[in-house]
């Protein structure tokens, strides 16, 4: 914690913890329904990593959902994101940081329902304007299922990127 940066109290820890578990929440449905817009607004402020790839500035980030994920006949990717395990650690009243699991299921004709991917979100949060938005978002992905109906590059390109 910074030593210019003011203590929360208790009160403040839990309205932090609510908020920030909220934007872990929005992220994931937004993906789900195919809400790039909403995702490159949610993420506008933050430098976005994605194993490695740097995309900043909301318009970069909408391209990148846009091109780097396989959008289907209706106009999702046909996933499901569940977020579990989610650590907050409340810096100060204007900052926290989580760190949480990801895993993705995903099902399409002749895929049936399966898990495509894990991994970890790993995210710095700021208080602007009374409003708390994400600053950074690291997605680190750690195990591979098919991922030849999610990501337009074949699985084994993806894992051989984060490694």
């Amino acid at each position: 914690m910074s030593t210019n940066a003011t203590p929360p109290n208790t009160i403040d820890k839990l309205v932090i913890e609510s908020e920030v578990r909220r934007l872990l929440s929005v992220y994931a449905h937004n993906l789900d329904y195919g809400k790039v817009d909403a995702n490159a607004e949610l993420l506008a402020a933050a430098r976005f990593n994605v194993a490695g790839t740097i995309v900043e500035g909301r318009d970069s980030i909408a391209e990148f959902l846009r091109t780097n994920l396989q959008y289907h006949v209706d106009d999702t990717p046909r996933t499901w994101h569940s977020v579990s395990n989610v650590l907050i650690d409340i810096e100060s009243t204007t900052a926290a940081r989580s760190i949480c699991y990801f895993t993705v299921h995903q099902e399409l004709p002749g895929l049936p329902l399966q898990p495509i991917v894990t991994g970890r979100y790993i995210d710095a949060f700021e208080l602007h304007n009374g409003a708390w938005r994400f600053a950074s978002r690291e997605i680190e992905p750690r195990l591979f299922g098919d991922l030849s109906k999610h990501v337009p590059a074949p699985a084994e390109t993806m894992a051989a990127c984060v490694r």
